[in-house]
């Protein structure tokens, strides 16, 4: 008889501590159990059940929070389909490492103006962006960590001395 109310002690016991646990839910359909520390401009903070150091996950690839003692639903972010290069425009350029934590890298995209480029203004710099998040949509992902932007000038343009921009970046997906 102690041992059936032990167990059933336990049970109750392991029910309650679930039942109190935030849960993390993914845009990859992957479930956090932890406690929520803080929500920040563009991060979650949080620890797992039974730890003492902070983790955290980008809000990028968070769908929504669920807090364990209030039962409060938070929505965090919708996620974003881009399913080829028609959907280049909803490509997000992250500038943050910060910011991916939690989504999966792809792999390099790199956007550039032609060789022959007379812009003016930043017309060179919004075609090599398109010509990035293209890139990006090609290979599924609906996001860019970028790494570097830079635009030349003259002869270290080309050797017909325009101005050439060059955007590359890593892609990322949920």
């Amino acid at each position: 008889m102690k041992k059936i109310i032990l167990l059933f002690s336990m049970i109750l016991t392991t029910s309650f501590v679930v039942a109190q646990a935030d849960v993390i839910s993914k845009h990859s359909g992957e479930n956090v159990t932890g406690k929520v520390v803080r929500v920040d401009e563009y991060t979650v903070v949080f620890k797992y059940d039974g730890e003492d150091a902070e983790n955290s996950i980008g809000k990028y690839a968070i769908e929504k929070i669920v807090y364990g003692k209030s039962g409060r639903v938070e929505d965090v972010t919708e996620k974003i389909v881009v399913s080829g290069e028609a959907d280049w425009e909803k490509v997000v350029i992250l500038e943050e490492k910060s910011y991916i934590a939690g989504l999966k890298k792809v792999g390099d995209v790199r956007g550039k103006t032609g060789l022959i480029n007379f812009q003016t203004g930043n017309t060179g710099d919004k075609k090599a962006e398109k010509k990035l998040k293209m890139a990006a949509a090609v290979l599924g992902c609906p996001f860019i960590l970028m790494t570097a932007d830079k635009t030349t000038v003259g002869a270290n343009s080309n050797q017909l001395g325009g101005v050439q921009a060059i955007k590359t970046g890593l892609g990322y997906k949920y």
